[in-house]
């Protein structure tokens, strides 16, 4: 990764805690005043948040709002463990910075490769050629790859957890798990021991069933867990995005935060095309304030930020 590129980042998680980029007091959208991240973060940081993960399509900021969730509840004196599936983001500069946090990467690809192998080692000591062939085909579908990320995932929250437990007699703070990503309702389901007809789950691979009857009470337990949509002021990404929370909440888990990221709505944006398309964020981001009940917030595409001037 360049070093131009690492310094865009850490401006744009600098930016989403130091300011917003329009006046939130001045500005209403559908009667309802916009709010920033920072109002966001306050809210995690009282209603005691244990784990928490962003969804949303690819390219919408999941990471860069990770990391700044982070950041801000370290600030407000949370120990926090930062997880990361983008490979391409080095957070190293950002959280060197932040005495606590603690950050691990995720290689996607590298877990799938291990969680197919493992699956079928393990498969072809009770399985038939023809089941066999058919579990093969099974594992290059799409949703392995969430499985083997979410295993990668639950393997780590658990571990914070058992940690916290050991230092709890020191009244060491509990740790806050941020995650830059999370995995889908339909993903869950299929996870669910209830539901193992499918031929992978009747390999003996009781390792990952276990962390699934473990972790996936946490996430259904609004108390401890908050997954945050975070979306952009357009169709795709706010379908996207609402296709997604349905997919959550079909596994019984619910979402109560929506961030719509890197808007120029209200930014004071000149250009005439620019501005044209600032206009009609409008309509989306009425959508999502409908959607949400009001529980969304705005970040401002910063006029004289860097990404800006290469538009």
């Amino acid at each position: 990764m360049s070093l131009e590129r690492i310094e865009i980042f850490m401006d744009n998680v600098s930016a989403l805690l130091k300011e917003d980029h329009y006046d939130v007091q001045k500005r209403t959208i559908n009667n309802h005043t916009s709010i920033g991240l920072k109002d966001v973060i306050e809210d995690l940081f009282n209603s005691g948040k244990k784990v928490i993960l962003t969804i949303g399509k690819g390219g919408v900021g999941k990471t860069t709002i990770a990391a700044a969730i982070a950041v801000g509840l370290t600030e407000r004196g949370k120990k926090v463990h930062l997880i990361t599936t983008d490979l391409a983001v080095q957070l190293n500069s950002i959280i060197n910075e932040t005495s606590g946090i603690i950050w691990s990467q995720v290689d996607e690809k590298a877990e799938l490769k291990n969680y197919q192998e493992e699956v079928l080692f393990k498969a072809k000591e009770t399985m038939s050629n023809e089941d066999f062939a058919y579990l093969e085909e099974d594992l290059r579908s799409p949703w392995t790859q969430e499985i083997a990320t979410f295993r990668a995932l639950a393997e780590i929250i658990d571990k914070v957890e058992v940690q916290s437990n050991e230092h709890a007699k020191e009244h060491a703070k509990e740790q806050v798990v941020v995650i830059d990503t999370a995995p889908t309702g339909n993903t869950l389901l299929r996870l669910e021991p209830t539901q193992s007809d499918n031929q992978e789950m009747k390999c003996p691979l009781n390792h990952t069933l276990d962390l699934v009857k473990k972790i996936l009470p946490r996430m259904r337990n609004a108390d401890e867990t908050e997954v945050i949509i975070v979306t952009l002021a357009e169709a795709t990404a706010v379908y996207e995005a609402m296709r997604l929370e349905d997919d959550l909440r079909q596994a019984d888990i619910n979402t109560k935060w929506w961030i719509v990221n890197k808007s120029q709505y209200n930014t004071g944006i000149t250009n005439d095309i620019l501005s044209e398309k600032a206009l009609n964020e409008k309509s989306w981001i009425n959508k999502v304030d409908e959607h949400a009940s009001g529980n969304y917030a705005i970040i401002g595409w910063s006029v004289n930020g860097r990404e800006m001037d290469k538009r």
